[in-house]
């Protein structure tokens, strides 16, 4: 039986790693690496450094394709159906991997930034090429060190306030609902435009942070309406330089707020 890891890696500091990440990259045969290309190409370097590191002793196989470009100008109710499909199309990317990439008592991988169960498509797309039932193989999941975890250690603060929830959600969901009734903590990712900008009227304290985890890593916290211009700033510079971005940030309202 083939079997697959997914291996939670961190937020990009190879120090977050944790022996179990380790061990299982070790009993590893081939690594899938999916190329998000040339503007990206320092994430593939990270995870080639990592294997370098960590297995210079013993022989592995590195199997890259390119991921497919998902239609990032769908909104509304065509977001959901937009998503859907580009995660088929990886399906189709994952299912010819395993298919011919690894043989039937290999071992394969897939180096997960973060946390393979926070925001990122790799166990779903895994289910629905075991439900196809084209390939046969067993998997298992390596928790990781989030971009969430890391944003708060780096900012030397909590998630959460002494029996206080805390929500996290995306860049969309905030423009579309807000800051929810009832918590005063809300962690945001996957924003592209900056939706915090919407709240620097109010008693927020923004906590934000991009590159996390990598020598680019950027931090700014503070009132949100003095930390906002800023935060625009570098970011627009940061992905001139760069050509992409990463960021999370958490968002923190005064209870008189609510």
């Amino acid at each position: 039986m083939r079997t697959i890891h997914v291996i939670g890696i961190g937020a990009g500091d190879p120090d977050q790693l944790t022996f179990q990440a380790v061990k299982a990259m070790r009993s590893t045969d081939v690594f899938f690496i999916l190329d998000k290309g040339e503007a990206k190409a320092d994430l593939t370097g990270l995870r080639r450094d990592m294997l370098d590191t960590h297995l210079a002793d013993r022989a592995y196989r590195v199997v890259e394709a390119r991921d497919p470009e998902r239609d990032r100008s769908a909104g509304g109710a065509a977001y959901s159906p937009a998503v859907g499909d580009w995660r088929s199309a990886r399906a189709d990317i994952y299912e010819r991997l395993i298919a011919d990439e690894l043989g039937e008592d290999e071992t394969g991988a897939f180096l997960v930034w973060g946390d393979p169960a926070l925001y990122d498509s790799t166990l779903a797309v895994l289910e629905e090429v075991r439900e196809r039932s084209t390939v046969a193989f067993d998997h298992d999941v390596v928790p990781g060190i989030s971009s969430v975890s890391t944003l708060v250690a780096r900012h030397r603060t909590g998630l959460n306030r002494v029996g206080r929830p805390v929500q996290i959600t995306t860049g969309r969901r905030l423009a579309e609902e807000g800051l929810p009734d009832g918590v005063d903590d809300v962690v945001v990712m996957l924003d592209a435009h900056q939706r915090f900008r919407a709240f620097a009227g109010q008693d927020v304290d923004i906590y934000w942070g991009a590159y996390i985890g990598t020598p680019d890593e950027i931090l700014v916290s503070g009132p949100l309406a003095e930390a906002a211009p800023r935060i625009e700033r570098l970011r627009e510079q940061a992905r001139e330089r760069k050509g992409w971005i990463m960021d999370t940030y958490l968002l923190r309202r005064s209870p008189g707020e609510r």
